[in-house]
């Protein structure tokens, strides 16, 4: 792949947008990619946590590349659409919990990608935004529906029609992002949230995920019941049984990971 890179090391996968010289923007050929990793990804059992960062000191991701679609008829635009739903589908998606180190600007598509992580890390450069009406588009990348998950409906109706720019800090006050770090160090910073999640049962932190995920939106009851599941699974699990002895027996668990 020649716009995503990936490594793991010690249960962490660090999923790298790596077209700095166009500030990340996503071509066919990137989403194209990041449909591949990520597929690779969900299927990896050594994989724990996967992070998501971009290369290149300017930018975490600006979106859609325009210069690409300039001049696309709408017949192409809209296949192109299928790839780009399977890109940030790919992210969402992920089993493993995520952890976004965004810095610089992460607008329209970027800020999408970046939302789709379980947790966001921003570093004081970071400018976030999705400006897709100011160019007669939506946000299709979850942009209005994960706005709306994490702002409610006003603030979210600001962030989206107001197409604007937001500074870090506010990001931060609002709840685009979940924590902020000095500059230069989202990708640390999210590097230890990554490692601290891979030393807990890959089982349980799935499952936990899950619940989150799920049981958003539901009434009490109906999330109760998600909330069940998920610990069921994680209790009648091999890591459940190597978690307790563990403890017992005053060691770090070995995890099965089943």
């Amino acid at each position: 792949m020649s716009t995503i890179a990936v490594t793991v090391d010690n249960g962490v996968a660090e999923l790298v947008l790596a077209r700095p010289e166009a500030l990340n923007a996503i071509s066919t050929q990137l989403a194209t990619e990041l449909v591949s990793a990520t597929d690779e990804l969900r299927a990896d059992p050594a994989v724990r946590v996967v992070l998501l960062a971009a290369d290149g000191d300017r930018a975490f991701c600006v979106g859609a590349d325009l210069k690409e679609r300039n001049g696309m008829s709408d017949e192409q635009i809209l296949a192109q659409r299928v790839v780009f739903r399977a890109a940030f589908g790919g992210v969402l998606n992920l089993p493993q919990p995520t952890v976004a180190a965004v810095h610089g600007f992460a607008l329209g598509g970027g800020c999408e990608l970046a939302l789709s992580c379980d947790i966001l890390v921003a570093d004081e450069s970071a400018i976030l935004g999705l400006p897709e009406v100011s160019i007669g588009l939506v946000p299709g990348g979850g942009g209005t529906q994960l706005a709306l998950r994490r702002l409610g409906p006003g603030r979210a109706a600001d962030v989206v029609l107001t197409g604007r720019r937001i500074g870090v800090e506010e990001a931060a006050s609002l709840g685009l992002v979940d924590r902020l770090v000095p500059a230069g160090s989202a990708r640390v910073a999210a590097r230890e949230i990554a490692e601290q999640i891979a030393k807990n049962s890959p089982v349980a932190t799935r499952a936990a995920k899950r619940a989150l995920r799920h049981g958003w939106g539901l009434d009490y009851a109906a999330a109760m019941d998600v909330e069940d599941a998920a610990w069921r699974t994680a209790a009648t699990s091999a890591d459940r049984r190597e978690g307790i002895a563990a403890f017992n027996e005053k060691r770090p668990p070995v995890w099965p990971g089943r």
